[in-house]
């Protein structure tokens, strides 16, 4: 299995590459930043290595690090985290849940919170910052799952090689 650090540098390398790419397709600044800004943020800061009790990702929240440790304990590694479509969503629902109940507990203690006002969503805004943050898990979980088949095929050829091959039982 490749090190997060494997990982973060593969991300990183492909990220001007998926700048470019998304430029192409829609060369609207603001969903360029949002695209940038939330690749960076997957990368960074919400890998699907949160499943780790101890990993770089963790150290990166810096004093809130400890928040992921209930997610390490509820998913095991390389399990849904790791998934291409709910790898990610498990990610943002938790950090959600976990805003929501920031929220509710400051609102219980009579915390004074701003008003909302009504809010008018800017789709094409929200799908930069949606595929920002899904492409590094994508390419996480891709990454994982090829160096894991590249390792057994070579354990493969080295037990045939020295004749230690183990019949399925």
């Amino acid at each position: 299995m490749p090190s997060g650090e494997r990982h973060l540098k593969l991300e990183m390398i492909l990220l001007p590459a998926f700048l470019g790419g998304y430029y192409y397709l829609d060369p609207t600044v603001n969903h360029l930043i949002a695209f940038g800004a939330a690749y960076l943020a997957s990368s960074l800061l919400l890998t699907p290595d949160l499943d780790l009790r101890h990993n770089d990702t963790r150290k990166r929240w810096g004093l809130l690090g400890f928040i992921w440790i209930p997610y390490s304990k509820v998913f095991k590694h390389r399990g849904l985290s790791h998934n291409l479509f709910f790898g990610m969503l498990t990610r943002i629902s938790y950090l959600s849940l976990l805003i929501g109940l920031g929220f509710a507990g400051a609102y219980y203690a009579g915390v004074n919170l701003p008003q909302v006002q009504q809010w008018q969503p800017n789709w094409p805004l929200i799908g930069a910052g949606v595929a920002g943050l899904y492409i590094p898990n994508i390419l996480h979980a891709l990454y994982d799952k090829w160096d894991t088949s590249r390792k057994m095929k070579r354990n493969r050829k080295l037990r045939a090689r020295t004749g230690n091959v183990q019949t399925a039982r």
